[in-house]
């Protein structure tokens, strides 16, 4: 082997551990946000058995495919501070072919039947997956199941 070949064999292998590197960090700091697709929420959780919630829906009419699911939510402040959430949608109903995303009724924190109200506390479920057909609200209290559905105008 002669003294340029060593000099680019070295080059090449200096520039396959430079690409390996960078392509690892990047794997190391970024598989969250490559595989994470909120459209795209496909494997339920599984539903609880003896659930009052569950048996309520059932006797409305829908099929409860899943149980609780938390929405992991990853934001970034000022391009520089990380910070973490979650949500959750504490079942998945479907009838006649419509998928719903449910919400119960917390005593702790009680949802007013305003339009304002319903928009900053589940217009994000319904965002999140928009091939659901909307929102059931569910209050245990007074064995009442709510749905809602929002329209969204767009202008232009």
């Amino acid at each position: 082997m002669q003294h340029g070949d060593t000099l680019i064999l070295i080059l090449l292998l200096g520039l396959l551990a430079a690409w390996a590197g960078i392509s690892f960090r990047k794997w190391l700091y970024e598989p969250y946000a490559d595989s994470f697709q909120p459209n795209r929420i496909t494997d339920y959780n599984e539903v609880p058995e003896d659930d009052d919630v569950v048996e309520l829906l059932i006797g409305a009419g829908f099929d409860v495919v899943g149980g609780k699911t938390k929405i992991p939510i990853s934001m970034t402040l000022n391009q520089k501070e990380e910070l973490y959430s979650r949500l959750f949608i504490d079942y998945f109903a479907e009838k006649e072919d419509n998928l719903y995303l449910v919400k119960v009724a917390r005593e702790r924190k009680p949802l007013e039947m305003t339009g304002s109200a319903i928009r900053d506390m589940l217009l994000v479920y319904s965002l999140l997956v928009p091939e659901a057909a909307g929102v059931l609200y569910v209050d245990m209290n007074g064995r009442k199941i709510k749905q809602i559905t929002f329209h969204i105008e767009v202008f232009e």
